[in-house]
Order: C-alpha cells, then structure tokens, then sequence
C-alpha cells in the first residue's frame, strides 16, 4: 500500500508489530472464515478510500452542502453491520457513509448522491447527510443530532409486532447523548421491551467540545437509569466491536432486551470538511492525531491480526488497497457522467400523492409557486 496517499493508514513508520487481536477468538470471530476476514478488512479500505476521494471531490467543488468524513471509525461500522441478519436494521445520523458501505451499498449511487445527481442512492436529493437502502434495511442518514434515535425504537417496535427475530441498531455520536429525544427513547425502549440496541459511536469531540467538558459520567452507563443492559467497546479493533456487540445483539433478537453500548473510537478529519484539521484547529493537535494513526488506526490493526494469522499477505493487502481505491475513482466518474435531477423532479417523492395520483384522496392543492 502506498505510505504517500493522503489520510493513509499505511504510515510504515514506527507501527506496532503484526500480533493477533486478543478478540480474534471470542465466540463472535472464533467461526470465521479467511475469506470472510479478508472481506471486512476489505469493506473497511473501501471505505476509507471512498472518503478520502469524496474528499478531493468536495475541496474540487463537486460536492456542495456538508461532508462529514467517517475516516478513522471504520471498525465500528464495519464490526456491527457485520454481524446483522435478515431481520436486523441500521439507522444513524448524518456520518453515514461508512454504514451505507458496511450494510453493502454500491459506491457509484453513493459518490452520485454526493454529487446531486439524479443516479444517487436517493435521487441526488439527499446529499451526503441522507443516504438510504431499504432493500437492505439501512434506514439512513439523518441531519437533526439525536432525531434517528426514537426512529431507531420505531424500527424495534415494528420488529417486534411483527413477531420478527431481530434487532435495530439506532448509532449516535457523543454529541446526541443529551438530547432530550435520546433519552426519550431509552425509556420507552426499556418501558417496551424493544429489541434496540442504542450505539454510541464516542468519538471524543462532538462537534468541537470534547466529552470530558460536555458530557458527564459513563455514555453507556446511563442506561441504568431506565434497567438496561450497557457496555464500553474498544472501536479501533474491528474483532474487539464484534465480540463485545454479538451478545448484545443476541439478548435483543432472542429476548427483545434492549442495551446501550459505547463504542470509542476516533476522527482524524473535522466534524464536516468545514471544520478546519490541524495545526488550525482550536480544540486538538496534530500529535494527538498523528499518536491515534500510528497505535489505533483500526485498518492497521486489522490488517496487523491478519498478518499474524496469517490470513493476509503484503501482497494481498497491497491489491485490496490497490483496487479500493480504484473502485473510488470508478465513483468519481460516475457521479460526473450521472445526470442533474431535472426540475419536474423537484415535486416527486414528497408526498405520497403526488407519485400516486390515481389513489389520491385529499383535496387542494399539495405544492404552490
């Protein structure tokens, strides 16, 4: 893989040595197998890679609107959304990008929905903050901070009154944890007996106040308010967020108990390609970051297992890079050579009527000039 691309995992210098993750057998990973391991660190690079184009397209005007990058956070997405069934379902808020990938949507609508155009995952009227699939059960990309969380017990409620074995997994960042909806959806949650599992993906900052000066107390812990079930995961080992997920998935779909988990992890780009990186950032330094990549980059430290068991070779890890970022660039020329929505599309897919008008039933007028 090449030490030079930008935001690149692959910082040969001063990495920890290749070693098995101390997760690699936990019940959740014991089963798996090569093929298998090979294809998350592979979802993983894809990405990662897919940012980093999405990135280059918006600093080249591209992409309007706002852009929050999951680069960094990889293992999270990837580690849950592989552990999903038929009955399961995602929802998260606006950085999205890495569930969308993780749940196995196609990176060309994806790079399209960013671009605007009428190809993307949701007519090219989303943007970056409002990816959807739910033909595989990914429910998005929301904007409001906490808004997806009661949506998340909704999907719980719907699993459950339909006799169905699954589960929702409603992710959060820090920054939705005071949220008076969040905790409104805790207790009924609890209240209920859903089969939600309510994720924190902590990754230290919010917005741009860091945890410690915005939040108070355990994340997770504050479940015990309401006589849930919590816990604290390690997000930058892909192996660590699948076993320490797996049972609390399992308690949800089997016993519809609902659970609060924390998962740390960490951003190495702003909040949004708005927010400035470092050395012109207010609120971190570039050594912290740097120290995050060179110990934690949960791509290394996947790839650093693999090697250890020998799942992996370089060369093997050098073609998955390789065609990651290919399959990117493939995106890029997609979304480019993809259609503008014209305006007559403006007024469809907002109400239901409008797309139906045969079935239509109120009267009045829906839209005005």
């Amino acid at each position: 893989m090449s030490p030079t691309a930008a935001s690149s995992v692959e910082n040969k210098t001063d990495v920890p040595p290749a070693r098995p993750s101390p997760s690699a057998t936990a019940p959740a990973n014991a089963s798996l197998a090569p093929e298998a391991k090979i294809a998350l660190l592979r979802t993983m690079l894809r990405i990662r890679r897919f940012e980093e184009r999405s990135l280059r397209a918006y600093q080249a005007k591209k992409i309007g609107g706002f852009l929050h990058l999951y680069i960094g956070q990889e293992a999270v997405a990837v580690g849950c959304c592989s552990l999903m069934g038929k009955n399961d379902h995602v929802i998260t808020a606006y950085r999205d990008h890495g569930h969308a990938i993780a749940v196995g949507m196609e990176l060309n609508p994806l790079m399209a929905e960013l671009y605007g155009k009428a190809t993307g995952c949701s007519k090219g009227k989303g943007g970056s903050m409002h990816f959807f699939d739910p033909s595989r059960n990914y429910w998005g990309g929301h904007g409001i901070v906490g808004g997806q969380v009661p949506l998340g017990a909704g999907l719980a409620y719907g699993i459950k009154y339909q006799g169905l074995k699954g589960v929702a997994m409603a992710f959060m960042g820090d920054g939705a944890v005071n949220q008076g909806a969040v905790h409104e959806a805790y207790n009924l949650a609890a209240l209920w007996q859903l089969p939600v599992v309510f994720v924190i993906e902590n990754n230290g900052y919010s917005m741009g106040t860091s945890q410690a000066r915005s939040s108070a107390g355990e994340l997770a812990k504050r479940a015990e308010g309401y006589g849930m079930a919590w816990g604290v995961i390690d997000g930058h080992d892909l192996y660590a967020v699948r076993a320490g997920m797996d049972p609390f998935l399992r308690a949800a779909r089997e016993e519809s108990k609902p659970a609060v988990v924390e998962i740390r992890t960490y951003r190495y780009r702003g909040h949004s390609v708005a927010d400035p990186d470092p050395p012109n950032s207010t609120y971190r330094t570039k050594a912290e970051i740097e120290e995050y990549r060179r110990a934690k980059d949960p791509i290394q430290v996947f790839q650093n297992s693999l090697l250890a068991e020998g799942v992996l070779t370089p060369a093997l890890a050098e073609q998955i890079d390789t065609e990651a970022r290919a399959e990117a660039e493939v995106s890029a020329d997609f979304a480019e050579a993809s259609p503008c929505p014209t305006v007559e599309n403006l007024q469809q897919d907002v109400y239901w009527e409008t797309d139906h008008p045969a079935e239509r039933k109120s009267q009045g007028r829906l839209f005005f000039d």
